[in-house]
């Protein structure tokens, strides 16, 4: 293994979920959430967010979707990881750089769901009558 502590590597590190993404460690100028982007491809690689949000039923109606369930789901559990215990720092979270790779779609050019939307997906979309039991369920899948 060259260079296993990366230090004399000068270019920067691409992600294979959206190749556009490239990582170079710089302290926290831009973002100190980076580090989620290591736990993106993980998910990536074995599909748990795709699997959950194909379990989970969208309440929403018409075309005020924005983002896909699976980003709203995203954004709600990477948040979790990062520490955040609940939307409070959402306004702030939606234009951070590593968020909005993260939860994908059209975030990554904009911004990710407002707090008002992180809301209502935690509060009434996931605690739906119908949701309940996918979530139990998530686990043993």
């Amino acid at each position: 293994m060259q260079n296993p502590t990366g230090e004399s590597v000068d270019d920067p590190l691409r992600l294979d979920f959206d190749r556009r993404v490239k990582l170079e460690f710089q302290g926290s100028r831009i973002t100190s959430d980076a580090g989620l982007l290591a736990y993106r491809e993980l998910d990536d690689a074995f599909g748990l967010s795709t699997m959950a949000a194909n379990a989970l039923a969208d309440a929403r109606t018409g075309r005020n979707g924005r983002h896909a369930l699976v980003g709203l789901l995203r954004q709600s559990v990477f948040g979790r990881l990062a520490g955040y215990d609940d939307v409070n720092d959402t306004e702030r979270l939606r234009h951070d750089p590593a968020m909005r790779w993260i939860v994908g779609g059209k975030a990554a050019q904009g911004s990710a769901a407002s707090p008002s939307q992180m809301g209502r997906f935690e509060t009434k979309w996931l605690a739906a009558s119908n949701n309940l039991p996918a979530l139990a369920d998530l686990s043993g899948q």
